[in-house]
C-alpha cells in the first residue's frame, strides 16, 4: 500500500451511469480513472431496458477491453463496472465483477467494493439452505440473501439483505430499468453521486471518476443509504437509520487519488496537512525532504513547507513496471522495489535526507529504500511516516486481516528503526491524523468520523467471523506490553 510498492493491497473500484446513450463507453472511462483501486480484473454490464449484457476478464481494464468489439457489444443507456483487487476469493474469472445473475423474474448485475465480516457464517447458512455459489467471493452472498426474501419484492428484499450483511461495503446493482447503490452503515468505503449535463446520473467510488466523464458532483452517498436511479430520476431511501460515520482513514492516507474529494475533503490537501503536522510533531536535522512516489508526495511537500526545508526529487519511479505490491511472493516484491524506484545520486549524495512515506506495513520496502539512499551516498536517512504505526488488521476491504505481517504489531518504534536501518524513525499521531483530515460533516462521530482501528484497535463495528482469530492474535501484543517493551 504505502508508496504503491508496499504490502497493503487496495480494495476495488465501482462506477455506474444511468440515462446516457454511451453508457458502457463512459463506464470504461470511469473505470480507467479508478484503475488504481484494482488491477486483477475488470468488467462492465450494460442494459438497453430489456436485456443485460456482460463482458469481464482478468487483467487491467485496457487488456480486458483490448478488442473494441467487446465494448460496442455492451449496448444500452445504463451500465455498471468494476475493477478488482480481491480481498475475498481467488483471482479467477469466476470472481471478476460485475456478477450477472439471470432469474425467471428478472436479471440483476452486482458489483461490490469492501469486505463482509460475517461472510463465512452467512455463506454456511445459505449453503445449508440450498444455495449454490458460482464464486468464492463474498459479493455473491448478497444476491442469495435477496432471493431468500424476493417474495416481498426486490427493494424490500434488498433492504432486508443489507441488514444481514456486516462490514464495510459499497454495492452497485443494475436491473434492466434501474440502477441501485447502497453503502454500509458506517460509510467505511467511499461512494459519490454525480450528474451529466444531459441529466444522466453517475455513481462512483471516487470523484475523480466523475471528473473524467464531466459529471457534476452532487453529493456523497451517506451511511445506510439506498440510492435508486430510474426513468423518473434519483431517489434517496434508507435500509437502516442506525448509522455512525466512520470513513476508512486509509482512503485519505493512500488509497484514493489525490484529486478526489471524499466527504468534503480533498485528498491532496489532507495529505499535505498530514505532512505539516508530522513536521511539527517530529522535526529532524536534515538538509532536504524527499517523498516516496507517488502517494507520499503530497505529505512530503507539506513536511518540507512546515519545516522550512527544500523539497527535492530524491527518488524516481519507473512508469513502466507493474504495481509490485500485487506480486505474490516476498522475493518478487523485493525485486519489484528495485525495478520500481531509483535514488537520484546527484541529489542525495553527501546529504542528510528526510524521507516522507505514507505508512509501513511489513517494513521490507522501507529497509530497501533506506539502503538504496545510502548506496546513493546519503549521509543520513531520517524516515518519517505520515500516518500512525499500522498495528492492527483491517477487516473492511484492505487485504490485511491478520497481524502476522504487520511490523508495528510486533516491535517498538526503536526496534523498527533498527530493523529498517534509518537514523531516525517517526510516525504521525492518531490525533494529528484526525486533525489533518478534518471531515466537515463528522459531527460528534468518534475520531472525527474516521476508521482508525488499524492504528489503535478500536473498530467501529463488531468483527463477527474475525473476532476469535483477532483476539487470539492479540496475545502476543499483550505479552509485549506486560514485558514493558512496547512504547
Amino acid at each position: 500500500m504505502p508508496a504503491e510498492i508496499k504490502g497493503l493491497n487496495e480494495e476495488c473500484g465501482i462506477f455506474g451511469v444511468f440515462g446516457a446513450p454511451d453508457a458502457s463507453q463512459l463506464t470504461y472511462y470511469g473505470l480507467h480513472t479508478l484503475q488504481h483501486r484494482g488491477q486483477e480484473g475488470a468488467g462492465i454490464v450494460s442494459t438497453d431496458g430489456k436485456t443485460l449484457y456482460q463482458h469481464r476478464d482478468r487483467g487491467l481494464l485496457a487488456k480486458v477491453f483490448e478488442n473494441p468489439a467487446e465494448l460496442k457489444r455492451l449496448v444500452g443507456d445504463a451500465a455498471i463496472g468494476h475493477v478488482r483487487y480481491g480481498t475475498s476469493g481467488h483471482n479467477s474469472i469466476a470472481n471478476v465483477q460485475p456478477f450477472l445473475f439471470r432469474f425467471h423474474d428478472g436479471d440483476v448485475a452486482l458489483a461490490h467494493n469492501g469486505n463482509l465480516t460475517n461472510a463465512v457464517t452467512l455463506r454456511r447458512q445459505l449453503e445449508d439452505a440450498g444455495a449454490v455459489f458460482q464464486s468464492d467471493s463474498d459479493t455473491e452472498i448478497l444476491i442469495h440473501l435477496i432471493r431468500q426474501h424476493i417474495k416481498d419484492g426486490f427493494i424490500p428484499a434488498l433492504k432486508q439483505s443489507l441488514n444481514q450483511v456486516h462490514g464495510g461495503f459499497a454495492y452497485l446493482l443494475l436491473e434492466k430499468d434501474r440502477m441501485i447503490a447502497a453503502l454500509d452503515p458506517n460509510g467505511i468505503r467511499p461512494l459519490c453521486i454525480g450528474q451529466l449535463a444531459t441529466g444522466a446520473y453517475v455513481i462512483a467510488s471516487e470523484t475523480c471518476a466523475l471528473d473524467i466523464v464531466n459529471a457534476h458532483f452532487i453529493r456523497d452517498v451517506q451511511p445506510g443509504e439506498l440510492v435508486i436511479v430510474d426513468r423518473d430520476g434519483l431517489h434517496i431511501d434508507h435500509y437502516t437509520t442506525n448509522t455512525q460515520l466512520a470513513i476508512c482513514s486509509m482512503e485519505y492516507i493512500y488509497f484514493a487519488r489525490p484529486d478526489s474529494i471524499i466527504h468534503g475533503v480533498t485528498v491532496h490537501n489532507a495529505r499535505k496537512r498530514m505532512g505539516k503536522l508530522l513536521a511539527k510533531e517530529h522535526p529532524v536535522d536534515a538538509e532536504m525532504v524527499i517523498g516516496v512516489p507517488n502517494s507520499s508526495l503530497s505529505a512530503a511537500s507539506g513536511y518540507a513547507e512546515a519545516a522550512g526545508l527544500p523539497y527535492e526529487m530524491g527518488l524516481i519511479k519507473s512508469q513502466y513496471v507493474a504495481r509490485t505490491f500485487i506480486q505474490p511472493t516476498q522475493e518478487l516484491r523485493e525485486r519489484g522495489v528495485h525495478m520500481k524506484l531509483s535514488a537520484v545520486r546527484g541529489v542525495v549524495s553527501g546529504k542528510k535526507v528526510a524521507v516522507v512515506d505514507d505508512s509501513i506495513v511489513r517494513g521490507t520496502t522501507s529497509k530497501q529504500l533506506v539502503q538504496m539512499l545510502r548506496n546513493a551516498g546519503a549521509k543520513e536517512v531520517h524516515l518519517l511516516i505520515a500516518s500512525p504505526p499500522f498495528k492492527f488488521p483491517c477487516f473492511y476491504g484492505i487485504d490485511i486481516s491478520t497481524r502476522a505481517e504487520l511490523l508495528a504489531a510486533h516491535y517498538t518504534v526503536a526496534e523498527m528503526r533498527e530493523k529498517i536501518g534509518a537514523d531516525t524513525l517517526n510516525f504521525l499521531s492518531v490525533d494529528s491524523l484526525v486533525k489533518a483530515i478534518a471531515v466537515p460533516d463528522a459531527g460528534d462521530a468518534p475520531f472525527g468520523g474516521l476508521t482508525v482501528a488499524y492504528f489503535n484497535g478500536q473498530y467501529p463495528t463488531p468483527l463477527y467471523d474475525y473476532e476469535a482469530g483477532y483476539l487470539k492474535s492479540l496475545s502476543e501484543q499483550e505479552k509485549l506490553i506486560q514485558r514493558g517493551t512496547e512504547k
